[in-house]
This record gives structure tokens, C-alpha cells and sequence, in this order.
């Protein structure tokens, strides 16, 4: 999938098209910057807009950044929702759940970089929101877990400490993925969902 196409898939939701082009400059800069280093005329100047222009958006730099990490929380989150609810053993859900989650990351790492690491940076209200999107993503993962315990495919002494050792895998992958490496995100995915059936003790 080329570049362009996974951008503007990712953010299909986001209109107008200036709004989008304010999100995918603000997605670089505080990848590049970090929140707190960015400004917003460094956002607007990266979106070919005046920093004028982007107060008929966003309200504020969190605003912003708020959007992006909804929008990119919500994405992982479906991802994992539908293998959660798809057919076949736990096994099979768990691995699939594995593979689309770390290629999301690796597809999208600067929008997974930002997603992750800047919560703190949120205003009370739209953090505990997002505290409660992470909730879920670790709800959807260990209730794959779970069924595989209770069908005996998986030897978990600690469900939720495996569960978030198993999200932290994942999420992970946006920190070190390069696009020019040796692995694609099909291949680092298949990699996760081997490593990650070992962890649970996958007796298949």
C-alpha cells in the first residue's frame, strides 16, 4: 500500500480537507518536535495555511492533538474489536488480532508515535476519554485471552498482566519501525503474532 493511500485512508473521517491537512502537518511536527515544542504557526505552516486558518478548526494546539489521538485510538481499537468478534478458536482470533494491530502500527508509526506517547499532554477531560479508549483496546485483547484459558488453548497463570504485556508488544512497534528497514508490517505482524502465541502458551 503506498504512502498516500494509507494517509488518506487513515484519515477518512477528518473533513474538510483543510481540517485533514491541519491533522497530517500536526502529525509530523509532533513527531518530529514533540507536542510542547510545536506551535501552532509551525502546524499551519506545514499545511500550507495561515495560523488563522487553523482557528477555524481547532480551537486550541490540544484540540488538535486531541483529534489525533481519538481518531488513531478508535482505528486500533476497531481493528481489534472485529477479530475479537470474528470466527474461529482463540488461537486463530488472537493471532489475527495480533498481525492487523502491529501493521496498523508499523503502516502508521508517526501517527502511533503521537497516539501513544503524547496522552499526557491532553486536557483532563479529553484524557480521560482516551484513558477509556485504552481501556476498551485492553478489554478487547483479554477477552481473547480469556476464551482461549477457558477452552484450554492457552496456559495464562495471569490474564491481565499478559494481556498488557502483549498490548505493550505491539505498541511498541511504532517506536523502532523504519519504513526503509529489512521487515515490512506483514512481516513484523507475523513475527508479533508467533511471539505473542508463545507468550500465552498456545498448545496448538
Amino acid at each position: 500500500m503506498d504512502a498516500k493511500h494509507t494517509h488518506s485512508e487513515e484519515w477518512a473521517e477528518v473533513t474538510p480537507d483543510a481540517a485533514r491537512r491541519l491533522v497530517t502537518a500536526a502529525v509530523a511536527a509532533f513527531a518530529e518536535r514533540g507536542y510542547h515544542a510545536t506551535t501552532t504557526r509551525d502546524i499551519a505552516g506545514r499545511a500550507g495555511m495561515s495560523p488563522a486558518a487553523l482557528y477555524i478548526h481547532y480551537r486550541t494546539k490540544e484540540e488538535l492533538l486531541y483529534r489525533i489521538s481519538s481518531v488513531g485510538h478508535r482505528l486500533a481499537l476497531d481493528i481489534l474489536r472485529r477479530e475479537r468478534d470474528c470466527d474461529g478458536t482463540p488461537a486463530e482470533r488472537l493471532a489475527r488480532a495480533v498481525r492487523a494491530f502491529v501493521r496498523w502500527h508499523a503502516e502508521h508509526h508517526t501517527t502511533a508515535r503521537v497516539v501513544q506517547y503524547e496522552l499526557g499532554a491532553l486536557g483532563e477531560e479529553h484524557h480521560a476519554e482516551i484513558i477509556g479508549l485504552r481501556r476498551d483496546t485492553d478489554a478487547a485483547v483479554r477477552a481473547i485471552v480469556e476464551d482461549g484459558v477457558a477452552t484450554g488453548e492457552f496456559d495464562v497463570p495471569d490474564v491481565r498482566g499478559t494481556t498488557l504485556a502483549v498490548l505493550s508488544l505491539c505498541i511498541d512497534v511504532a517506536r523502532w519501525f523504519n519504513a526503509e528497514g529489512k521487515r515490512t508490517p506483514d512481516e513484523v505482524g507475523e513475527l508479533y503474532a508467533d511471539l505473542v502465541l508463545r507468550m500465552v502458551g498456545h498448545t496448538g
